[in-house]
């Protein structure tokens, strides 16, 4: 299993677009806070803003474009055109040459995947917290450790959720434009839950309670239990996907 994970980890880092999304998902949630910092300072001088635990934590979310794009292209990439010259073949066709074994293959780019988005969390997490501490101090007091792991395992769960989605689409457009935009324009997830308090377990909106705690959720759900529900969300996609992949011809 060692090889298939080390080959797509080549693939996926030898991508162009894989690096828009690390440098993306990387720097916008410090940018952002840097851009707020202004308005925020003034909030806590007019003590308009009290609760200051979730500073810092709640820009991350903005910085999801990175797994988004990473979980997608890691499969979109299989499925485009490998030339002019062949314009029907496809990377995918010399991928399962390589490894024949379908559900090995999904396992060793899933694996490659959650490697790279962890890595990405841990530097993007590490930075926008120091980032942070730096601009308000005292005013922002260090998250628990465990709320840190939360909002990395929260990046890593949503670059599983776009693979899966992308695995069962077979198209790379669809999922990243609705995810992005429901990520970072206008978030239906959310305002699905002014309807219905139903749409609160949906993975996006579920999985930010893992490690977010004053955010104005209709339903308010234990991080353990937050953490259960995304990861079954994920689970039970990949396994749809898997299966998808497995029965589909080339």
């Amino acid at each position: 299993m060692v090889s298939p994970v080390r080959a797509e980890l080549r693939k996926l880092l030898g991508l162009p677009t894989a690096w828009v999304g690390l440098v993306l998902g990387t720097l916008t949630a410090p940018v952002v806070l840097l851009l707020n910092a202004p308005y925020t300072r003034r909030a806590i001088a007019a003590g308009t803003l009290t609760d200051t635990s979730d500073l810092g934590l709640r820009d991350l979310g903005i910085g999801l474009i990175g797994p988004i794009v990473l979980g997608v292209i890691v499969v979109s990439s299989e499925y485009t055109s490998t030339g002019q010259d062949a314009p029907g073949a496809r990377q995918l066709t010399a991928t399962l040459a390589a490894v024949p074994d379908r559900l090995r293959l999904l396992v060793a780019k899933a694996t490659a995947l959650v490697l790279v988005v962890a890595a990405q969390a841990a530097v993007t997490t590490a930075a926008t917290l120091t980032l942070t501490q730096v601009l308000y101090g005292e005013h922002a007091p260090a998250p628990a450790p465990a709320r840190v792991v939360a909002a990395i395992l929260y990046w890593t769960l949503t670059a599983l959720l776009a693979y899966a989605i992308a695995l069962i689409s077979r198209n790379g457009i669809v999922p990243l434009t609705l995810l992005i935009i429901n990520s970072s324009v206008v978030s239906v997830s959310y305002l699905l839950t002014k309807v219905t308090d139903l749409a609160s377990y949906l993975p996006d909106i579920v999985g930010a309670q893992m490690f977010i705690g004053s955010a104005d959720f209709p339903v308010e759900i234990a991080p353990v239990t937050a953490g259960l529900v995304m990861t079954a969300w994920v689970i039970a996609l990949l396994v749809v996907g898997a299966v998808l992949f497995e029965r589909r011809d080339v």
